[in-house]
Order: structure tokens, then C-alpha cells, then sequence
């Protein structure tokens, strides 16, 4: 079926119809070709319409020794829907066993041989729901028999645990087609036309309680249907080449919930939090906050100084903490002193002839308080960037050091930035954090940054602060910040966090049990060494002759669990390899180990 318009494709179809569009250099229509012609097949009818002379002229002669390809015409395919392109091979379909296929798919080439193997004689291909999915879904029963076919009206989110989108592949016998399917397709046009769909008929049938139509789910084998852009971005990064594969993921900076059948262990969150009874409470606001202005500058400082313990004059809420880095970056001057291995996003945001750049010289890349007051004492520096713990090292210097080399950076007037984002995953998370007015007061040259994303688990609400006793900062970043720079949810968090904050205790606690357990796991891993950590990530030396990327790409091929390959990051040694791993809950960092130990090079 190649007949549709894919408006939604923008330029992409301008000038092609949809099954032309190249996903990672290969033209679908080429990649289903192929495809098809691993099977035993009688011949291939390409229903065209939009731009259906372009798509022949492009066919050509090409497959002419692998297939038999004719084509149907639809001259009004502006003016139909599929059930019209269908109709127009209805005969055909009487006369053999039918497959039948939308051309704005990719999928795994296992799907045609689960399909053609299957011995029952009409099969539909499912997929278990997920949140991209649009279209027809159905339900099935215990023994596979296709139930009911939902339509769009009739789709009801409170029950999608029970569908299953339909793949848009089907086997139909000669039989089921002549008996069955045809006079109710013939019956279903005259009454209602042809600007519908084909499934309509197929859930006419299915409501005769005969059970003619099975479904076959899928389980993991990959597939996308295209419709527009988004689409495919993530078909290309579903179906990338292994030397693309990473640089199409990590590209992505997150927005891995639209792979929802991933595993993604480059997310750096609390498992443990926000609780059950917290999201309650947050879905049962969700239609207020939706449809309602946030607060402004003013009211979302004074929840936040609320929330976290400090007063307003030296807090500002941001829209994440990347918000807050880049307008502190910009704010600083002279040389800024850092170390590395670290989070580049300080870095990136500075010009690097600025830079003056502490490098631990030891394996583990561990550092103290006394290592940096050593190495910066004669640097001539305006700013000293610490992140605690460090990313990706999982480096930590205890909170009395940290005070102590405050006191240092106080008496050389450098200002102190202490990143804490990963804090509340120390050991001692409930007295580590340095946010307080007392200790903010007493150090007026110290900045303190938190991204609430990591150790509260709430990445999609983008909420940081940035806290400091320098008070003309702190007003300076507020005047540079937009008035609306949060959203309803984020502030609607830290208005309620207080209630929850023993449940978010509580989820600190299990997450440093679970952490120490996930070492010992990782440390029975041989290709791996694995370096100590008070964050909610390990950095692990890969072993030769093992590669990171060889792995985390087997990783994600084989298993499809995402993890970092962070070799060739500034600071790790550019002759070994490295991969950060998170640490997520219990069940999923087995999954992980167990998949690690069946890698072999």
C-alpha cells in the first residue's frame, strides 16, 4: 500500500511519496523490496497514488530477478482513504494468499519469517502499546483470537495495558479473503465509502465472535511506523548501522521514553523517588497545572527557599540547572579553575583559553580538598568549579574538606562553585548537602548548584537552584532568567516536596543499600575494573583486548540496554577505555550484570 499523500513529512514527501523517504541512506520501498524477496512469493502489487509514476520510474527494472512486481492505480487518492487502494486488489487477493503491508514501515526482517511460519492461515502482527503508537489497536484473548478492533473514537487511555497496536502487517488466506473479507469490504464501501480505513472492515468481522483473525505479538523485534519527522529521527536511530549507532543515541541528550522496550543506563536518577503516593498527588492536579500560568520569579523564589532550607535573597529557581550554568558561565570572568574528568557542561560554557585544568594522576582519578588547595595555590584563578561528587569519576570529597577549601578559596577571593547534584546519593546524604543559610552566610564567596533531576527523579520538570550568600549574584541571574522561566509542574514539586520529604529520605536510603550491592554485582564482571563511587554511576575501566564501544554497542543490539562509552573524555587516559554505568533498581541492574557476563569478544 503506497498510495498516501504523508503530508506530515513535510518537504520530505514533496515531491516522493512516503515509502521513498531514506532512512539512514536506504529508501524504505528499497529496504521492503529486499526484504520481500527472501520469500516465496507469487508476485508484488504496489498499490500507487500520489506520485505514483515517480515511485515506478524509480522501481524500474531493478527487481525484475528477484520479483514479479505490478502495480494498481489509485487516480483519487486525494480523495480515498486505504479502503478504496485496498479495493482495488480485491480480486487478486481472491485469487492467492495475501500479504499484506503498509510502505511506511521499517521492521526486523525476523517479522516476515515469524509471519510465514505461523501455521495459523490469518494473521495480523501486534505489538504491545506504547506511547508513540497511533492507530488501529486491538484487543486479543488468551489464546491470541483478535477480539475487537479499537478505533480512534473508541480508544480509552484508562485500558491501555490491554492493547496491542497492530504492525500494519497481515497474512490473509485465499479462503478468509473470497468468504469473508471482500463481500464485507464490497458491503462496508456501498454504505459508508471510501474515505475509510480497511481495518473498519477486519473489525466488523471480529465483532461476529468467529475468531477468523489471530494475532501474532511481536515481543521485542523492532519496528517504526513513519508518519512524520519524529518518526524518523527515532526509526534511524532504531535501525542504525553499529558505526553510527552511538553517535545517533547520544545525540539525542535524553528523550529515551519514546524507546520505551529500552533499558537506559546513561539516565542518572533516583529509582526510588518521586513515591507512589507523590505522583498521586501530582496527576491529581495534572488538569490545573496543564491549563494554568505558573507563578512568577517572585512567588516560585519564595517556594523555593520553602523547599530547600535557604532564604529567598540568596536562591534562584531555574529551568534546570543548565539554565543556571550557562548564565553563571557567563557571568564569570578571568581564569576559572577546573578538574577533569567532569560534567563538560561547566567547560563547554567557558571560553578555554580561560581555563586552568586539574588533572588527579592516579588510576582511579581520585582527588581531596588538599589536592586542589596544592595545585590552584599558585594558579592565578578568579573561580574554582567542584563537582561533588564528580561525573563521571564518582569522586567525593566530604562535606568538613569542602568547608575547609571554602575557607581557602574565601581567604584567595576565588569563587567556590560546588555542583552537589549527586549528593544525596553520599553515604552520609541526610547531613551532606551544603545548603543552608548558615553555611552560605559564613562563606559569601561560595555558590552551591543542585539539579533536582538526578537525586529526586523528576528530569522532564527541568528545576535547579543555584543558592549563594552573594546576594547581587544571586539578583544579578534573577534579572537574566526569563519571568516565567519554570512551568506549573516544577513549581507545583517544590510547593508540595515538604510533605514527602521522609519518603524522599527513605528513598536515599535504599538507593545507597542498592548502589553497594550493584558494585559487588559489577565487580564480578572480568572485562571490567571498577572504580569506588558516592554517586548514582560507576565509572568502569574496560580490560583489554575488550573495547567500551564493542560493548555497549552489543549492549544495545543484543539486549537493548543503553549504557556511556566515555572513552576519549577530557581527563580519562586517551589509552584506556572507559563506559559509565548507572545504577537504577534492583531488578534492572541484574538485568544489566547478567547481560554484561554473556558478552565474549
Amino acid at each position: 500500500m503506497a498510495a498516501g499523500m504523508g503530508r506530515r513529512l513535510g518537504e520530505l514527501t514533496r515531491d516522493n511519496t512516503k515509502c521513498m523517504v531514506p532512512v539512514n541512506g536506504v529508501r524504505l520501498i528499497d529496504r521492503l523490496l529486499g526484504q520481500l524477496s527472501k520469500l516465496s512469493l507469487h508476485r508484488v502489487i504496489i498499490v500507487v497514488g500520489y506520485k505514483g509514476q515517480e515511485l515506478r520510474e524509480y522501481i524500474g527494472n531493478r527487481y525484475d530477478d528477484l520479483l514479479r512486481i505490478e502495480y494498481a492505480e489509485n487516480p483519487i487518492y486525494d480523495k480515498t482513504n486505504n479502503i478504496y487502494s485496498l479495493s482495488l486488489v480485491k480480486q487478486q487477493m481472491m485469487e492467492d494468499d495475501t500479504l499484506l503491508i503498509e510502505s511506511d514501515l521499517i521492521f526486523s526482517d525476523r517479522l516476515f519469517s515469524m509471519l510465514m511460519e505461523n501455521p495459523y492461515p490469518n494473521l495480523a502482527l501486534v505489538a504491545k502499546y506504547e506511547s508513540w503508537m497511533d492507530g488501529t489497536m486491538v484487543r486479543i484473548d488468551e489464546e491470541q483470537n483478535i477480539v475487537n478492533f479499537i478505533s480512534k473514537d473508541a480508544f480509552d487511555y484508562h485500558d491501555i495495558d490491554a492493547y496491542y497496536k497492530t504492525v500494519n502487517i497481515y497474512k490473509l488466506s485465499r479462503q478468509f479473503s473470497q468468504q469473508k473479507y471482500v463481500p464485507f469490504l464490497d458491503a462496508y464501501t456501498k454504505a459508508v465509502g471510501n474515505n475509510e480505513y480497511y481495518e473498519n472492515v477486519l473489525r466488523i468481522i471480529s465483532l461476529l465472535n468467529n475468531h477468523d483473525m489471530k494475532a501474532l505479538p511481536i515481543g521485542k523485534e523492532k519496528w517504526y511506523e513513519i508518519d512524520d519527522k519524529q518518526d524518523l529521527d527515532i526509526a534511524e536511530a532504531l535501525f542504525a548501522e553499529e558505526k553510527d549507532v552511538l553517535r545517533k543515541y547520544y545525540g539525542r541528550y535524553g528523550g529515551f521514553w519514546r524507546f520505551p522496550q529500552m533499558l537506559d543506563f546513561c539516565y542518572l536518577v533516583n529509582p526510588y523517588f518521586p513515591s507512589r503516593r507523590m505522583k498521586d498527588e501530582l496527576r491529581s492536579n495534572f488538569d490545573t497545572l496543564l491549563t494554568e500560568y505558573p507563578s512568577g520569579m517572585k512567588v516560585n523564589t519564595l517556594i523555593a527557599s520553602k523547599c530547600f532550607g535557604v532564604s529567598e535573597p540568596y536562591i534562584v529557581p531555574g529551568n534546570g540547572a543548565a539554565e543556571l550554568i550557562k548564565i553563571l558561565m557567563e557571568d564569570s570572568q578571568g581564569k576559572v579553575g577546573f578538574v577533569r574528568p567532569t560534567f563538560e557542561e561547566y567547560p563547554n560554557r567557558y571560553d578555554k583559553e580561560h581555563q586552568v585544568t586539574f588533572v588527579p594522576q592516579n588510576d582511579d582519578y581520585r582527588y581531596s580538598a588538599d589536592d586542589l588547595m596544592a595545585f590552584f595555590a599558585d594558579k592565578d584563578i578568579c573561580q574554582l568549579m567542584l563537582i561533588n561528587p564528580d561525573n563521571p569519576s564518582g569522586n567525593f570529597i566530604p562535606k568538613d574538606d569542602v568547608l575547609r577549601l571554602a575557607a581557602w578559596a574565601e581567604e584567595k577571593g576565588i569563587r567556590l562553585v560546588v555542583d552537589e547534584s549527586f549528593v544525596d546519593f553520599s553515604h552520609d546524604y541526610a547531613t551532606n548537602s551544603l545548603l543552608s543559610d548558615e553555611i552560605l552566610t559564613a562563606y559569601p564567596h561560595m555558590a552551591v548548584m543542585k539539579s533536582i533531576s538526578k537525586s529526586f527523579g523528576v528530569p522532564g520538570l527541568r528545576l535547579g537552584i543555584l543558592a549563594s550568600a552573594d546576594q547581587s549574584q544571586i539578583a544579578r541571574i534573577k534579572k537574566e532568567v526569563s519571568i516565567w522561566n519554570l512551568n506549573s509542574f516544577a513549581e507545583f514539586f517544590m510547593q508540595i516536596y515538604n510533605k514527602h520529604e521522609k519518603d524522599y529520605q527513605r528513598a536515599c536510603g535504599k538507593f545507597v543499600r542498592e548502589r553497594d550491592d550493584f558494585e559487588q554485582q559489577l565487580r564480578t564482571i572480568p572485562f571490567f575494573r571498577v572504580m569506588p563511587s558516592q554517586a548514582n554511576y560507576f565509572l568502569c575501566e574496560v580490560k583489554q583486548p575488550y573495547t567500551a564501544s564493542e560493548i555497549v554497542i552489543y549492549m544495545l543490539k543484543q539486549h537493548n540496554i543503553l549504557t556511556r562509552d566515555c572513552s576519549g573524555k577530557p581527563g580519562l587516559s586517551p589509552d584506556k577505555q572507559y563506559m559509565r554505568i548507572a545504577v537504577r533498581n534492583h531488578e534492572d541492574n541484574t538485568r544489566l550484570v547478567e547481560a554484561l557476563r554473556q558478552y565474549t569478544k
